[in-house]
């Protein structure tokens, strides 16, 4: 079975971008609140503000650009440590970055520091990212496989701390809202999380999409990535410290989400030659599109309460991944 042709390069950009698209103004119609599209259409250009505009602006609005946002990092992040570790298993938990964020979330639950300061819990969160990031980098800094055993290191430490904070949890109120953060949501976020880490979120990608020739340099190696130029030691610095942004700051607001950030590079790479810069901006675009998906089912779903996304996105993106693995046993000679 021959790989498939590469298509030209603006076509899967241009297909990603009509599917997110697509996605995006069906999340804005799909709910819990039983609102018609027509009420809803009619919202956007009443001069006053209805029960269908508020449900519009105030909840569906931000639940799917912060779902764009959230969805593009971890995609980004995806196919940047992919081709910059030169791991097909390289996600952004990797890092230690998402164990990170979650550890400083929950230290937020914890303390009764989310009950009076809602923001509490993604700006903890961020700085529990930030600081795993740091870590990683500073014991990760010999090379490709030292910064990987760095992260898992990191990812573990960072796991026991917070099966720690379960274990002696104030309460057991305070252990189910932990607990129950950490499976990822989109419900109930204001357009107060996306200022929070939308400015974050942003300038991590920025950071990882200058990093196209230096992933594509190391699919040859890394000494010949050397010969060629490339700044080995600044490109896994720009790498942890754009992934940390993106990722932390997702991760802070929504809560832990899997498989996005692994499973989107793998959709992308037999459509553009797996050449690693190409599937930057793709994985990005899927990912946004992946996520918002997955959070438009936990509103399809009926449940008593609201089914979470990190439960959705794990059972999309485990039968995918066993697809791939399948394919790529008939595809490896």
């Amino acid at each position: 079975m021959k790989p498939a042709r590469p298509l030209p390069v603006f076509v899967l950009p241009g297909v990603a971008a009509l599917a997110l698209l697509l996605a995006a103004v069906g999340s804005l119609f799909v709910g819990r609140v039983n609102v018609s599209p027509a009420d809803l259409i009619d919202a956007l250009f009443a001069p006053d503000l209805s029960l269908a505009g508020l449900v519009l602006t105030e909840l569906r609005l931000p639940r799917a650009i912060l779902a764009i946002l959230v969805g593009a990092a971890l995609g980004l992040s995806g196919a940047v440590l992919q081709g910059l570790l030169r791991n097909p298993l390289a996600e952004p938990g990797l890092l230690g970055v998402s164990g990170g964020a979650a550890l400083g979330a929950v230290i937020s639950i914890y303390f009764g520091l989310a009950a009076s300061f809602p923001l509490a819990t993604p700006l903890l969160g961020l700085a529990g990212a930030m600081a795993a990031g740091a870590l990683t980098f500073a014991f990760g800094r010999g090379g490709t496989l030292t910064l990987i055993l760095a992260g898992a290191a990191v990812s573990g430490l960072m796991g026991a701390f917070l099966a720690l904070a379960l274990n002696f949890a104030p309460s057991p109120y305070a252990a189910y809202e932990a607990g129950l953060w950490m499976l990822g949501s989109l419900s109930e976020k204001s357009w107060d999380h996306i200022g929070l880490a939308a400015p974050f979120i942003l300038v991590g990608l920025a950071l990882l999409s200058t990093l196209g020739r230096a992933v594509d340099a190391l699919a040859l190696g890394e000494i010949q990535a050397l010969s060629l130029g490339v700044d080995l030691d600044r490109s896994r610095l720009v790498a942890v410290l754009g992934v940390g942004l993106a990722v932390g700051a997702a991760t802070s607001v929504t809560g832990s989400i899997g498989f996005i950030g692994l499973v989107a590079p793998h959709l992308v790479r037999p459509f553009v030659g797996h050449q690693p810069s190409r599937t930057l901006l793709p994985s990005a675009l899927l990912g946004a599109t992946l996520l918002l998906i997955a959070d438009v089912g936990t509103r399809l779903i009926h449940t008593n309460t609201e089914l979470r996304l990190g439960v959705i996105t794990s059972l999309i993106g485990a039968p995918v991944f066993f697809w791939l693995v399948m394919r790529l046993r008939k595809v490896a000679p």
